[in-house]
């Protein structure tokens, strides 16, 4: 099972790309020869990142977390490889495993991939607006996971925050935040304040 996943999820996939990033270095090897090797393995490391992060998220969106999870994996493994341990560029990564983790129940995992990200977008100084209103959606959904209702809106109500003060009050990427928000106020049986926000998505 943990085999067809990995096949299915992304391996097939990126299988031959795999071959030339596990290779090692014929020898010996002038300075630009080098140099031609290390920027090609960083362009291929980059196309399977991309890869990698594409099928995720095509996995996550037709419901499947548990075929997601390789590739999510994967695009983390391959975004440390590119850009760091601490690099901002992992978050995407994170916050793909922590929804992959959330979808299939798992939220003691989830809770740590949004950890992770949290610390490195507070570590991360100007980190863009996009990045913290993501940030903010998935701790939003986190939180309305686990039933914690009250922080759940607090995050959410900051997605839009920060959604809005970049693209506008208007704007229809700030629909989801309201989608979801109404969503909880739903749970919470408070059907007057949701139907609002449906009306307002």
């Amino acid at each position: 099972d943990h085999q067809k996943a990995d096949w299915v999820g992304i391996h097939e996939l990126i299988c031959q790309l795999l071959v030339p990033t596990t290779m090692s270095l014929p020898a010996p090897l002038s300075e630009k020869e080098r140099k031609h090797h290390t920027e090609q393995l960083l362009k291929r490391q980059k196309l399977i990142l991309g890869l990698a992060h594409s099928r995720a998220q095509q996995l996550v969106l037709e419901g499947k977390p548990k075929e997601a999870l390789p590739a999510a994996l994967c695009a983390l493994r391959f975004s440390t490889q590119v850009h760091g341990s601490d690099a901002v560029q992992l978050v995407p990564a994170y916050l793909t495993l922590a929804e992959v983790s959330r979808d299939s129940g798992d939220l003691q995992q989830a809770f740590r991939y949004l950890c992770q990200s949290q610390w490195i977008v507070l570590n991360t100084p100007g980190c863009s607006v996009a990045l913290q209103a993501l940030l903010h959606h998935h701790l939003g959904l986190f939180c309305a996971a686990k039933g914690s209702f009250v922080q759940a809106l607090h995050h959410l109500s900051h997605e839009i925050y920060l959604t809005s003060s970049m693209l506008g009050p208007r704007c229809v990427e700030a629909s989801g935040g309201y989608f979801h928000m109404a969503k909880v106020y739903f749970q919470q049986n408070k059907l007057e304040v949701a139907d609002s926000l449906y009306a307002k998505v």
